[in-house]
C-alpha cells in the first residue's frame, strides 16, 4: 500500500481493517513494539515495508510484560516522535492500542510456553514471557499478519514467540532479523536512554566480551565453562557492571551445554546501576574438535 500513514486505537477496528487488506488477497507484516523507537526497530519496519503488501506497527508499552519493581511507569514514551519517524518509513498503520482496551474488565485468559520461557531472562524475570505470549498472541489476532518481525537482541524473547506459534498454529512467520549496534557495539535498546555517562561506557565491554568468546570459538575452543567463565571476567572487571547471568545455550531448547556445537547462543544480562541490559551472539559452531 502507499499514501498517509493510518493511526488505529481501537482493537476492533484494526481487527477489521485487516480482515479486510487478507480478504483483499494482500500480505500484511507486522511490527510489535513499546515505542521510544530506534534504528533497531526502524530495521524491521524496513524489512517489513519492503516484504508486504501492508506495513503494520504497533506502539504498546505492555504492563503485563513487567514485574513489580520494574520500570513500566518510566519507561521511555514518545508518540509523537515515533508517528513521524514511522510515516516517514512509509508504515500503512500505526496501531496504538492502551491497557484499558487490550486489557478490557473481565480480562482473565493467559498465553504461558512452559519451558522455553523459564531460563534465562525468564529466570530473572518470573511471568515476564507469560506476559509477552498473551500481548503477542492478542496482537496477531487482531493485526492477522501474514509474517511478524523481531530483532536478535531479543533472541529468547523470539525464540518463545516462534515456540508459541508452532505450538497453537498460528499462521504467521516469524522473521527474526539481526541486531542493530552502536558506533561502539552496544545493542541499540530503548533502555539505554537510562544509562548515565560513565555507565554508557563501560556498557560497551557487553559487545567486547562476545565477540571475544566468538573469535575464540573460531579458534577453535569448544567448552562453554570456559566461554561463560571468560565472559564473566571481562565484565566483572567494569567498576558499574552486576551481572545477572552469562550463559551458553542451544538455540533450539534454551538449555545449558556443557560442549559448543550446532547452533549455539551466547547470552547475557547485566546491570548498570539500576538499568538491565541484555545481548547475545548466534554463532553455528563446526563440529571439529581442536
Amino acid at each position: 500500500m502507499a499514501g498517509p500513514m493510518r493511526t488505529i486505537e481501537e482493537p476492533r477496528a484494526m481487527q477489521q481493517w485487516a480482515i479486510e487488506q487478507r480478504r483483499a488477497g494482500k500480505s500484511v507484516g507486522f511490527v510489535p513494539t513499546m515505542g521510544a523507537l530506534h534504528d533497531g526497530h526502524l530495521s524491521l519496519v524496513r524489512r517489513c515495508r519492503a516484504e508486504n503488501d501492508c506495513c503494520v506497527v504497533s506502539v504498546f508499552v505492555n504492563p503485563a510484560q513487567f514485574g513489580r519493581g520494574e520500570d513500566f511507569e518510566r519507561y521511555p514514551r514518545d508518540v509523537e516522535r515515533d508517528t513521524e519517524l514511522l510515516q516517514i518509513q512509509g508504515t500503512d498503520v500505526l496501531f496504538l492500542p492502551t491497557a484499558e482496551t487490550m486489557y478490557p474488565p473481565g480480562f482473565s485468559t493467559r498465553v504461558e510456553e512452559k519451558v522455553l520461557s523459564k531460563v534465562l531472562c525468564g529466570a530473572s524475570r518470573p511471568g515476564h514471557f507469560r506476559g509477552v505470549t498473551t500481548v503477542v498472541l492478542k496482537l496477531f489476532n487482531l493485526v492477522q499478519p501474514t509474517r511478524a518481525y523481531f530483532g536478535q537482541k531479543d533472541a529468547q524473547q523470539a525464540r518463545v514467540i516462534q515456540q508459541m506459534a508452532r505450538d497453537l498454529a498460528v499462521p504467521v512467520e516469524i522473521v527474526i532479523l539481526p541486531t542493530v549496534r552502536e558506533p561502539d557495539g552496544l545493542a541499540m535498546s530503548s533502555r539505554n536512554a537510562y544509562l548515565e555517562a560513565g555507565e554508557r561506557r563501560e556498557a560497551a565491554i557487553l559487545y567486547e566480551s562476545l565477540e571475544w568468546a566468538r573469535k575464540a570459538i573460531d579458534k577453535g575452543e569448544r567448552s562453554a565453562d570456559t566461554i561463560v567463565c571468560g565472559i564473566r571476567e571481562r565484565i566483572a572487571a567494569k567498576s558499574t557492571v552486576r551481572v545477572d547471568y552469562v550463559s551458553a545455550v542451544d538455540f533450539e531448547t534454551l538449555q545449558e551445554i556443557q560442549r559448543l556445537r550446532g547452533t549455539v547462543l551466547i547470552a547475557l544480562a547485566a546491570f548498570f546501576g539500576t538499568t538491565r541490559l541484555i545481548d547475545n551472539v548466534l554463532i553455528r559452531v563446526s563440529s571439529t574438535e581442536e
